[in-house]
């Protein structure tokens, strides 16, 4: 498979001019992983990767993302960014944000999505509970490993 490699090289940049330590990109054939912090080369492989895309709209939620008091609670699970993107609360523009505090999720449910390289990419729920706090801003930019929501286990 070919890689657009102006467009690798614009995506690169935007991870490290934002501070990212570590870049990941995932498709069913290609995984790129960049770490920014160490010697290493970028290490590209062949393996098959499920993912969810959905429209490659620009989501708009007119209300900022609730936020609840921190939380210290080791019956809290914390649902963490797993590549560099720009974070959205609603699955299109004018559309109800997927989930606010208090909303009770189940495993598999749609949290948000996170927008990397034009490509629209719904985060799930790997944990059944309850939302405690959203952890960014609808439209922020968010980093590999950032956490994104806290769900108290039921």
């Amino acid at each position: 498979m070919a890689i657009d490699m102006k467009g690798l090289k614009d995506f690169v940049k935007l991870a490290k001019d934002s501070g990212a330590s570590e870049l990941v990109y995932e498709t069913k054939t290609i995984k790129l992983k960049v770490n920014f912090g160490s010697t290493s080369a970028p290490v590209m492989m062949h393996s098959p990767v499920v993912q969810t895309a959905v429209a490659a709209a620009t989501p708009k939620v007119s209300a900022e993302a609730p936020k609840a008091a921190p939380i210290n609670d080791a019956n809290i699970h914390v649902v963490k960014s797993p590549f560099v993107g720009t974070f959205y609360a609603a699955p299109g523009p004018g559309k109800p944000a997927y989930s606010k505090v208090g909303d009770k999720v189940k495993v598999g449910q749609p949290l948000c999505v996170l927008e990397a390289m034009k490509i629209m990419n719904e985060i799930d729920a790997d944990a059944a509970g309850e939302i405690v706090e959203i952890c960014v801003e609808n439209e922020s930019l968010v980093e590999f490993g950032q956490a994104l929501f806290k769900i108290k286990r039921s």
